[in-house]
């Protein structure tokens, strides 16, 4: 609820609380308690005289470049009463970079027992959850002080009088940066095409990389491990020969990943699928197109309600542009 709260509370903004909005931050608190037990599963605790400067490994370093970031931002907004924007950030940063990036991709290397790399990596996900329960401690005091204790960072009641965290970005950050947002995208466009295409989760395709540069293909063979499981990918190549038929094709920088498709999912049947959803779209378009291009409509109409077909209008429209885009790639 505190969350919640803090998250709609806006500039000229009206909180139109509802149980919907609480039960979506709710989801969040359950988000990191299940992100903390993952950590203890895989032995993660607070090491003593932990550094920052001294990670190596790519993950690491990125993952606490994104912490420093967003200590910043979070800070900032603080400072400057913008709790809405505090929530904001704590939001992206625990729910995508730390649960769904980081600790999906540090699993193999967890569970690698006790490697250098497996070691560094514990000693990373501690520091960034012990600073994601500083910077979440003045919005949800109850269960931020419960992990903190439960892990070990402090007493019972310590959290409150912790030093508030400062950004301190590791060395090299942004090498280590730049190569896993080109991770995050390649992964990212590939679990898009997969799901406009519908093909089923247990149908593993390939992916053919053409006009690729040789550190792309030195980082898919790195990351294959990483691509095959979070992307459901057989294998990543680089395209010899022809173009395959019945493929789809999308373009990650430099590169255009090619996805054979064809014996994977019915093409035709898909085609006739999506082009049946475009046309139901276009005349959702057309039915809303036309409401706001009534004059009498939009003067006697509420503000809100207009302002709610605009927005219609704008979701309809980002949906035909996906359509037609998912059109466009099958070869």
């Amino acid at each position: 609820m505190r969350f919640c709260i803090c998250a709609l509370t806006g500039l000229g903004r009206d909180v139109k609380l509802g149980r919907k909005r609480v039960e979506e931050y709710r989801s969040f608190m359950t988000k990191i308690w299940n992100a903390a037990r993952f950590c203890e599963m895989n032995g993660v605790a607070p090491v003593a005289g932990f550094s920052p400067e001294t990670v190596t490994s790519p993950l690491g370093r990125w993952i606490l470049a994104e912490l420093a970031q967003a200590t910043e931002e979070a800070t900032r907004a603080l400072e400057t009463f913008r709790f809405d924007e505090y929530a904001a950030v704590c939001y992206r940063f625990v729910w995508n970079c730390f649960c769904d990036w980081f600790l999906e991709l540090a699993k193999p290397v967890l569970g690698a027992g006790d490697t250098a790399e497996a070691v560094e990596t514990r000693a990373v996900a501690a520091h960034v959850l012990g600073t994601i329960l500083r910077l979440l401690q003045p919005v949800t005091p109850f269960m931020t002080d419960r992990l903190w204790q439960h892990f070990g960072f402090g007493a019972e009641g310590s959290l409150m009088t912790a030093p508030w965290p400062q950004p301190v970005p590791p060395d090299g950050a942004q090498p280590a940066r730049d190569e896993m947002e080109w991770l995050i995208r390649f992964i990212t466009a590939i679990r898009t095409v997969r799901s406009e295409m519908n093909v089923p989760p247990s149908r593993l395709a390939p992916v053919l990389l053409r006009d690729a540069t040789p550190v792309t293909v030195a980082r898919a063979a790195k990351w294959a491990e990483a691509i095959s499981r979070m992307a459901r990918v057989s294998e990543v190549l680089p395209l010899e020969g022809e173009m395959p038929q019945g493929a789809a094709q999308l373009v990650v920088d430099e590169a255009t990943l090619v996805i054979p498709l064809a014996g994977i999912i019915d093409l035709a049947q898909e085609r006739q699928r999506l082009e049946k959803e475009c046309a139901k779209v276009d005349g959702e378009i057309v039915k809303v197109e036309r409401k706001l291009g009534n004059a009498d409509f939009v003067a006697r109409a509420k503000p809100e309600v207009v302002a709610e077909n605009r927005e219609r209008l704008e979701t309809f429209q980002a949906e035909r542009q996906r359509l037609q885009a998912a059109l466009a790639r099958i070869a």
